[in-house]
């Protein structure tokens, strides 16, 4: 897809990130249709510095790395890039999955087809660390009677199901834009209560029923490994029952905005 970047967000280095990283970037270099641009936003610190000053680019991608001095959070590393970007479409990457290498030219045909759509999410393969099968994510929507439409993603669909993912997914610059982007302030729920509030706001969702991306599941020392194992932060029933209420509160409100985390 010409009109089309992709965002890798990155706030840390080590060996396991490092490989990871290599493989996500070369599922980019295989697409048989590629992005125009590749924005690699990353926290401004020495490791990090350190390993792009370093690292030799795919000579076959246009790789831009955006040094980004203010918070280094998911939401904001995605939005920095955006502010950054020319292109009609985005797709989020994180640094631990990998395209389909048909993606991009599956997209390109459904964006010619459906120019109604908006955001084109992928079908997931979610594995976990060592690359064995766990399940599909996305595809729900293709089931009969489970959205309104069959293949697209409603908001009452939603507030009753909340397992969807935006990484992979293809999302129009504008469309994102005008309903205001995700909200740092959203903790763990962000991508349930962009989702919300993008269906709330009539924009258009579809499943491509197309293998699109691979989701690492559970990687050790990502953020939600460490809200399973990690005692000092462990994710208790209650705070997570916050979290989704949570964005079921807020997805009305088009702009982020404090959020009261009580006592």
């Amino acid at each position: 897809m010409n009109d089309i970047s992709v965002i890798v967000p990155i706030n840390e280095i080590n060996k396991t990130i490092e490989d990871y990283f290599h493989k996500c970037i070369q599922s980019v270099v295989d697409q048989v249709v590629k992005p125009k641009n590749v924005y690699i936003t990353i926290a401004n610190n020495k490791p990090l510095t350190d390993f792009f000053d370093s690292w030799e680019k795919p000579k076959d991608l246009n790789i831009v790395v955006l040094k980004n001095e203010g918070e280094t959070d998911f939401c904001s590393q995605v939005n920095y890039a955006i502010e950054n970007m020319d292109t009609e479409w985005f797709s989020i990457l994180e640094v631990d999955d990998e395209y389909s290498k048909h993606w991009f030219k599956n997209v390109e045909k459904y964006v010619t087809y459906y120019d109604s759509i908006d955001i084109f999410l992928p079908l997931v393969v979610d594995v976990d660390a060592t690359n064995n099968f766990l399940g599909f994510t996305n595809e729900s929507v293709w089931a009969m009677k489970f959205s309104e439409k069959l293949g697209v993603l409603d908001n009452n669909t939603l507030l009753n199901y909340q397992n969807y993912q935006t990484s992979g997914a293809v999302i129009r610059k504008s469309s994102y834009e005008d309903v205001g982007m995700l909200k740092p302030t959203i903790k763990l729920t962000f991508v349930y209560e962009f989702l919300l509030r993008a269906t709330y706001n009539d924009l258009q969702i579809m499943t491509i029923p197309k293998i699109g991306y691979k989701h690492t599941n559970m990687r050790e020392l990502s953020l939600f490994w460490n809200y399973k194992h990690d005692e000092e932060i462990k994710l208790i029933p209650e705070e997570a029952e916050f979290w989704v209420g949570t964005a079921k509160k807020e997805y009305f409100f088009t702009y982020d905005r404090a959020i009261e985390y009580g006592n």
